[in-house]
Order: structure tokens, then sequence, then C-alpha cells
């Protein structure tokens, strides 16, 4: 399972099944990528006729060094798991959970178009301190060995419910030591309500805060509206600019491209011109009739803005989230088995206590798993999620990317083909231009 492209002045090599990753001089590279789908002596002819001026000598040595790489279980590798593997530790949970998403607050400040919570009003049910608690307790109970324990604290907007969020996290930190856990926060928020307080408080608790803005005020205003109709771009980013300078911890700039900004490169310069260095922007995620929804005719023009970040990032040294892959090591088996987690190992709370495989999922009431007071009722969810992986997938075999997807995103896949476990063909594809960038990017330092 050889993947070869060329990127950046780079020739490169990814074997599949190993993970390896491969820069190569002209000559190596032709041979592999002739060989892939050939035989040797057809794959040797081909070469021949496009270098002419080949000598026996550096052919040898070429041949040599694929030879070694084979031998190293580097290139043209084995699978990295047996099917019986694969199929005992694909079907059976292991019950434990290491993550949950409280969504706190139903309710939102802002009315932005492409969110759930667009046509909700600023009354909007809000999780109690009880529900909370019994969410944290729910998750140190079934957290088995884990001993780092995530919590999202998501929306609608979480600000709109911060008293019950510092409460939630000061119970937490109480239960720390008796537990021998250790809990990890993250705040996603609008950043409308953002305070020195607010600051001050996730300066000490928070290890990461996920900050909404779109990019330049036309793009974030289309969408990222206040109640009253009017843009939020103005109160949103100067909030988000003063909270980011005093940061002291982890944050991302999280934005959204649709239709309307296919150009979004330069929603991210924008939002680098504002000083901020870590960026993301993630694509729309709305129904098919929406008129700013993406279609597969804009598939072309996103994976060339993606050529497009990877030069401005040669230029430019902000840190885009999605280059972030490791690419040395690349996930471990676990990881690959699990993917996310979602379903199986995170899961996302409502207000009222109900356990969803994810926020994503919040509202359908097929995949209600349980709730925080009683457990888990629906383990034949649990084993439906823990069950979907890049090896049990018959559609991510040949992927020469799977190693690093590791499934891609279950809620994606459902919606895009009616199957949590199925793939979403159009997300596949910006995964694997995502990882091509990554790796030219890379090969460049």
């Amino acid at each position: 399972m050889i993947h070869c492209f060329q990127a950046g002045g780079h020739n490169v090599v990814v074997d599949g099944n190993s993970g390896s990753i491969h820069i190569c001089d002209d000559l190596t590279y032709d041979i592999i990528a002739f060989r892939e789908g050939a035989d040797a002596e057809l794959a040797l002819a081909l070469v021949a006729e496009s270098h002419p001026d080949i000598t026996e000598t550096e052919l040898t040595g070429a041949l040599a060094e694929i030879s070694a790489l084979v031998q190293s279980g580097q290139l043209y590798s084995a699978p990295p798991i047996e099917p019986e593997v694969i199929e005992e530790r694909g079907q059976i949970h292991s019950g434990v959970v290491k993550a949950l998403c409280l969504n706190v607050s139903h309710a939102c400040n802002m009315r932005c178009a492409y969110c759930f919570a667009a046509k909700a009003n600023g009354d909007g049910e809000l999780m109690s301190f009880e529900v909370g608690k019994a969410a944290l307790d729910f998750l140190i109970a079934n957290s088995g060995h884990r001993r780092n324990l995530e919590v999202d604290f998501f929306g609608g907007e979480p600000l709109l419910n911060w008293e019950v969020v510092k409460r939630l996290v000061k119970y937490a930190r109480s239960a720390e030591m008796a537990a021998d856990k250790h809990f990890r926060f993250t705040l996603t928020t609008n950043g409308l309500d953002l305070t020195d307080e607010v600051l001050a408080f996730a300066n000490r608790e928070f290890q990461t805060v996920v900050l909404s803005l779109d990019g330049r005020k036309e793009t974030h205003d289309r969408f990222r509206k206040l109640p009253d109709g009017t843009g939020s771009y103005v109160n949103v980013a100067k909030k988000i600019s003063g909270f980011v300078k005093n940061r002291v911890g982890e944050y991302y700039i999280r934005a959204t491209y649709t239709r309307e900004n296919l150009d979004f490169v330069n929603d991210l310069t924008a939002l680098n011109d504002l000083g901020f260095e870590y960026l993301s922007i993630e694509p729309v995620v709305c129904g098919a009739n929406e008129t700013y929804s993406l279609k597969d005719t804009d598939l072309n023009a996103i994976l060339g803005e993606y050529d497009k970040l990877a030069e401005v990032l040669q230029k430019r040294k902000f840190n885009f989230y999605h280059f972030n892959l490791d690419l040395e090591n690349g996930p471990c088996l676990n990881k690959r088995l699990s993917g996310c987690g979602s379903g199986s190992e995170y899961m996302a709370v409502t207000p009222d206590g109900g356990l969803y495989p994810c926020h994503r999922f919040v509202g359908d009431e097929k995949f209600i798993i349980g709730n925080v007071f009683e457990g888990v009722t629906r383990p034949d969810i649990v084993r439906q999620f823990a069950s979907n992986n890049v090896f049990t997938n018959p559609e991510c075999g040949e992927c020469w990317a799977k190693l690093w997807c590791a499934g891609g995103c279950a809620a994606n896949t459902y919606y895009a083909s009616g199957n949590p476990g199925g793939i979403y063909k159009f997300g596949c594809e910006l995964f694997k231009k995502r990882l091509e960038k990554a790796i030219q990017l890379a090969a460049g330092q």
C-alpha cells in the first residue's frame, strides 16, 4: 500500500501499512512509483526509458536502497495487525471512558446560521450542578486504569452557565486525589462573554481554550450574528484579541469555511494579521439543501486552497491545527482501532444528563446511550461504535492514509452515508490532502 506524490520540490513515498515516509531522489522515486501496480521487470523497463543516462552503478545503488527498506519493513510492508486480532479487539469494548463533552448550555447569545443553536432562544436549557457532578462521577467510575481524563465545556455557549462550570471544575479537583485521576479541561466559546475573571480562571484551570472567529469581518458577519441580526465580528474580535494577548496556555482560533468563502486561506491570514498564532478552520457541517453547504463540485477548489495554504506557511509561521500530525510515530495501535473514540471512549452529556456518542449526535433519539445517573443503558450502541475502525471497514482497506486518519468523524460519515461505520468520501479527500501538505512542510524544514 504505497502512495507516491510530489509537492514543494520533494519526491515523497508513503508506505501505508508501516506509516514510513521517505523523501527520495528522482531515480528511486520513479522505481518505486513504476513498481506500484506493475511487476519489477516492467518497472525497470519504464525507469530505463525515463532515465536514459542512468549508470549501472546508480541503478544498483537505488535498488539496494529500496531492498533495504523492504527488508526493514518500511516499504511494501505487511498490514500491522492480523485479521483475527482485528475481530477480537474491534468488537470488544474495554468499557473505559476517558473523555466527556459537557453541553452545559443549550442556550446561546448568538444566532450563527450554520449552528444547531441558531434557532434556539436565549432561554435554552442549562445544565445544573447536580447533573454535571453526576457526569464527572460517571467518568471517574468508568475510566478504569486511565488516570488522565478530559472534559470539554461546550454548548450552545458555556459561558452562559459560567458559575456551574466553575463549581464543576472545583468539584473535579477535589475528587482527583482520592480517585487517583487528573482532569484536563477545555473550554469552547464564541468569545462574546469573555472577561478578566474568565481569563484568570482559564489560565489556571483550562489546558485548551477554543475560540470561534471565522476570519475576515465579512466572512464572520455573514453567519455569526447577534440576536438582533447584526454581525458579531467587532465585539468578538476585540474580546478574543484581549484574551489571547494574556492567555497562559494553549488556545486555538476555530473558524469555519462554507461555499461563501472557498478562498479561506485569506481568512486564515486575516486571523494571523490580528496576532493569532494557533489557527484551525473546518468545513461547514449542514444540510445539503443549504445554499452555503459544500458540494462535490467544490472539492478541487478546496484541495487547491490547501496547496495555497502550504505555500503561505513557508513564509508565515503560524500554527495550523490540521497540519499538526505526528509523522514520525503516527497514532498508536489503540488509537487506530478506536479512532476519535466517540460512543465508546468519548461521550457527550446533555443538560438533562443524557449520554450520546458525541455532541454531533445530540438530539437524535436513535443514539441515546444512557444517562449519567443510570450509566450506559444501550451497550449495543457502544459496541457498534467501538467496532468502527479502519481495519474493520472494508472501504478503508487500501487507503494509504488510514493509519493517520484512524477512521475520521463518525458523525460526518453517518450524516453523509446513513452509517456511522461508513465513510465520508468528501472528508477522506480533505484529510489526505492535509496529510500530504503536512508531509510537504515537514520535508522542507
